[in-house]
Formats: structure tokens, sequence, C-alpha cells
């Protein structure tokens, strides 16, 4: 009898330790791996085709050359977009090649940009030969040209100095572009948290820890209000060429600051590649910003990943509330639908491209 006690007695012992393991373990459960479903039950709209043909002028297609366009046509349709913008179109051969494809497969449904190289600014004849080749892309079927950031942040000249973007040798080239009615897509700098310190603080921290090459400093760069103020000084400089900023000029997060931008630069449009979430997080904002800046907006989304088109779908048009974002890295939030009234989201959309990337086919779009 005492034997059988004493068994009971350690396996009690044992149970209650197990217990207070799993509780301590819970207890160190990490920050990051911590993401429990929401409780709040409220409507889910799930849309997968946008409410109006829209024309995404921000994705990347590195093999439109030589690829079968029905891979890419089919989930297009699907989601009703009208018209592709693949600004990886290079230049040379390589573009004339993309532009050769679209014609023989889907001539109206794509479009592509030229880029430029600028390592080899230090050539005494760089400027001129850069302007022929982009005249000689924009012949080829080229709409517009695209700046990567790496152009500005990151290339180098023969003497390892930095280049910036507003460097003047590049200014015939923006003035090329205003000639010839082709807008300028640039992508400069990151976001701004990026730069900053690597700690609690930080509302990049997850995206940080788990990207950490995408963390930049003064050393592997210039910093973020450097870079910026290049860019908009070429804008300014320029105001006969038109200037997409990518990525909403990395201001979704101050669009006040934004609004102040784009008042100061007639000639300076945005688009909202990968910052949806920026804008889901504060809906009645971005509702009095869309407002005003109505006719300065395009749609863009950046990464080729159909899956996630339906949640741009979802911010744009629904009025759901408290809903999350697909890349938890990029934005722990939650978001809220801002149920776009059709006139802006026609805007958005497809009038606001149609306006300043010439040569698209506008019967592809509602003609009111």
């Amino acid at each position: 009898m005492m034997l059988q006690n004493y068994f009971i007695i350690i396996f009690l012992l044992i149970t209650q330790f197990i217990i207070a393991q799993n509780e301590t373990d819970t207890l160190k459960l990490d920050w990051e791996d911590y993401n429990p479903p929401s409780t709040l039950v409220v409507p889910k709209t799930i849309i997968t085709r946008a409410k109006f043909p829209f024309i995404d002028v921000h994705s990347h297609q590195w093999r439109m050359d030589e690829m079968d366009l029905n891979d890419l046509i089919r989930p297009m349709n699907e989601m009703n977009m009208g018209i592709m913008n693949n600004l990886s179109g290079r230049n040379g051969e390589k573009l004339k090649k993309m532009t050769d494809n679209i014609k023989k497969q889907f001539p109206n449904r794509f479009i592509v940009f030229a880029n430029i190289e600028l390592r080899s600014i230090d050539e005494p004849d760089w400027a001129v030969e850069t302007v022929k080749q982009l005249e000689y892309d924009y012949n080829n079927g080229a709409k517009g040209l695209k700046i990567y950031k790496s152009q500005g942040m990151t290339n180098q000249d023969s003497k390892g100095n930095r280049i910036p973007i507003d460097d003047p040798r590049i200014d015939p080239i923006w003035l090329k572009c205003g000639e010839l009615g082709i807008p300028v897509l640039i992508h400069s700098a990151d976001p701004k948290s990026f730069w900053e310190p690597h700690d609690n603080q930080n509302e990049r921290w997850l995206e940080l820890k788990t990207h950490p090459r995408r963390k930049r400093t003064d050393m592997n760069s210039a910093s973020w209000e450097q870079i910026i103020s290049e860019q908009h000084h070429i804008f300014k400089k320029h105001p006969k060429t038109n200037f997409i900023a990518a990525h909403f000029g990395w201001h979704p997060n101050d669009l006040t600051k934004l609004g102040q931008l784009l008042d100061d630069m007639p000639n300076m449009y945005v688009e909202i590649g990968a910052i949806i979430a920026e804008l889901g997080r504060q809906p009645r904002a971005a509702n009095k910003f869309f407002e005003k800046y109505q006719d300065r907006v395009l749609f863009g989304k950046d990464s080729w990943k159909p899956r996630e088109y339906p949640t741009y779908f979802r911010v744009l048009e629904s009025d759901d509330e408290y809903f999350p974002y697909y890349k938890r890295y990029h934005a722990f939030w939650k978001m809220y639908g801002l149920a776009l009234p059709d006139h802006i989201l026609k805007k958005l959309y497809y009038k606001n491209a149609l306006k300043i990337i010439p040569g698209l086919d506008m019967s592809l779009f509602p003609k009111d």
C-alpha cells in the first residue's frame, strides 16, 4: 500500500513538473512567433477580381523576351488586369526581343519600360550614348524609363564614389524623357526605418531581423534624407518630365508630407506598390488623401504574386475592418478597407496611367 502511494506521489510530481515546464515554455514564446488569429467577428469580403479593369504600372518580368505570355494572361484576366507594365525591360536588343514577343502574342496587354546603366557614367560619351540608347528603346516600343534604387544608392563611379541620382550628367536623360513624352518611374531609397537603429523602437524590427541585408546606414549608401532630397531635386529641375515615385515616394506613413510634396511638384505622381498596408491602417486619412490627390496616384503592386492582389482590392474597395496583411514581417498591424468611390477607383486603376503613359489601348477600359 505504501509502495502504491509512493508511485502515486511520484506520478503527481512528474505531472506537475510537465505542466509547469509547458507553462514556462509558453511564457518563453518569441514575439515574432506570436500571431494569434483575431477573435473579432466582423464582415469579411473576399475580392478576387477588381471592380474595374486596371493597369499595374509596377511589375517585374525578367524573361518576357522568351516566355509564353499566356502564363501571365490567365491570372491577369481572372483578376481583371487590363495591362501589365514590365519595369525590367533592360535596353537594346534585350528590350526589342521583349517588345517583339509582346507584338506576336498580346500586343495591347503588356508594355515595358527601359533601363539605363549608370556605372559607366565617367566615360566621356556616356550621356550622348545613353540618350541614343533611350531613343532606340523608345522607337522599339518602350513606354517609359525605370530607375532602380541602386542607381543613386549603391552604384559607384570609377573612383568608388556613390553616384547621386541628381548628378548633373544625367540631366540629358531626364530632358529626353520629357521630349519623348514618356514618364520616369523612379525608386529611390527604402523605408526610412531601414536606416534607424535595429532596436525595440524600430517598427521594421521583425523585417530587419528576417531580412538583415535590408539594413541601411549612411556608410553603406547615403542617408535617407539625402537620397530622397536628390530625387525631389530632379523633379523640380525637370518640370516638363513626369516622374512616378515608386512606393508612394516612401512617404505612405506621412500623407500630410506627401501631399505637400505633390503640391510643390506638379509633375510628381506616386504608385501604391508594396505600401497598401500603410494605407489600410489609416483609412480616414487615406480617404482624405485620395479625395484631394485622386489625379496623382497610380495602381502598382511590385512583386508578381497573383494570390496577393485580393488584399489590395479588399483595402481599396471594401469597408471591412481589422484584417491582416499577407506578410507579417512587413506589417504586424491590422488593416481597414477604404471603400473608395467609383470615380476615384477608376482614376487609380486606369485613368491616371492612361493620362501619362503614351500609346496604351484605351479600348480595354470603360469610356466614362
